[in-house]
């Protein structure tokens, strides 16, 4: 994302020179559905990034301005209570950011980015942490960057009403050029994992649809796990959360619990360990196993998870047969959104062609496609050239 013209718009309207921040979204390698079973997830910050232009104002008022909407918006520090609209995300932030130890004073911004709306990249994670990021270099402040993702988390929870978990701002806040981290979603713990693609492009194919199921499979989702949970406590005591479970232990539970919730179970016991394979795949250079655990996540997501839906099943059936595809699968909650699909870079522009017309004529609708670049996480910058 260009800051030239974030930066032109903001001195033409407060007249001074800002401070530059940013932050990207991110993509999920392999780990659907494990995190609010205390288990592992594997995302990555991209390419597609939002930024801030910044400055003090010397008043007690922010002032924001939203270069792709071409909306402002203001409000008084003193008076910081959640509202509507795209100003929700800035008071959020600056309210929880003062919660962990920033002294909030008042600026102006202008922002604007190019992570695709609703495609299932974190836009608002992106949003959240590139603005926290910026709050603290410009209010002096000396918050961490899990100060920064922890806030930005919150002012998600408190003021947009999502209670998402933390992969979203992790990724955008510690993301690394050719690098995936491995998170711990019980512990918070990390590690990063070098993901050389080279000869070879990540790209996400959006299905442009948004089902009404998601919320509500959600919470069905968590439930059912945790009704599992419970069941194989009574065999194994120490068992806290599907995380601790092998899968060796789940098989153990076949034919003794209802089917359904059998399923759930082995979806998440069987992610975490495809996600662990993944990780040594990638250490090894092996994109052709990495790419059958893409393949079995998609799988298990559909069938036994069943978050899937027919337009992602499509997608993902369309790239069984082509050897310039190593492994596709549905990213993120499901029910909609996008693919991420690992594809020779010699083959993209002709794997895009061919996706968008069987997808048309398939499922008589319009997909978008975007390749993405592992990239930097969420930082400050001095040059408005970037």
């Amino acid at each position: 994302m260009q800051a030239k013209a974030i930066v032109e718009k903001f001195e033409a309207l407060f007249s001074k020179d800002p401070l530059i921040s940013r932050a990207p979204g991110r993509v999920n390698i392999i780990g659907e559905h494990t995190d609010y079973n205390d288990g592992f997830v594997l995302p990555a910050s991209i390419d597609k990034e939002m930024v801030f232009a910044l400055a003090l104002n010397g008043t007690n008022t922010v002032n924001a301005y939203a270069l792709d909407l071409e909306e402002e918006g203001s409000f008084d520090l003193s008076n910081i209570v959640p509202t509507e609209g795209w100003i929700n995300y800035i008071k959020g932030v600056v309210a929880e950011t003062a919660i962990k130890g920033l002294e909030p004073k008042g600026f102006d911004v202008v922002f604007a980015g190019d992570v695709p709306l609703g495609a299932g990249m974190s836009s608002s994670a992106a949003l959240e942490c590139a603005l926290a990021t910026g709050l603290n270099k410009l209010f002096e402040g000396n918050l961490s960057k899990i100060d920064i993702v922890l806030a930005s988390q919150m002012s998600e929870h408190n003021f947009a009403g999502v209670k998402c978990g933390i992969m979203d701002q992790f990724a955008s806040t510690f993301g690394q050029t050719n690098k995936v981290i491995k998170l711990d979603c019980r512990t918070k713990e990390y590690e990063y994992h070098n993901l050389d693609i080279t000869g070879h492009k990540l790209v996400l194919c959006n299905t442009n649809v948004t089902h009404s199921l998601a919320s509500s499979e959600y919470n069905t989702r968590r439930e059912q796990c945790e009704a599992g949970v419970e069941i194989i406590k009574e065999t194994y005591p120490n068992i806290i959360n599907l995380r601790d479970v092998s899968v060796e232990q789940m098989h153990e539970f076949e034919g003794k619990m209802d089917e359904t919730i059998y399923n759930r179970c082995s979806y998440v016991v069987e992610e975490n360990d495809r996600l662990t394979k993944a990780c040594a795949y990638m250490d090894k250079g092996d994109l052709v196993n990495l790419g059958k655990m893409i393949y079995g996540s998609h799988e298990g997501l559909s069938k036994k998870y069943a978050v899937s839906c027919p337009e992602l099943d499509f997608l993902v059936e369309q790239t069984l047969e082509d050897d310039n595809v190593l492994g596709a699968r549905m990213m993120g909650g499901g029910f909609g959104g996008c693919t991420i699909n690992l594809v020779k870079e010699e083959a993209v522009d002709a794997f895009i062609e061919r996706m968008t017309k069987a997808y048309k004529e398939g499922m008589n609708k319009d997909m978008s496609a975007y390749a993405v670049v592992i990239g930097e996480g969420a930082r400050v910058e001095e040059s408005v050239e970037a």
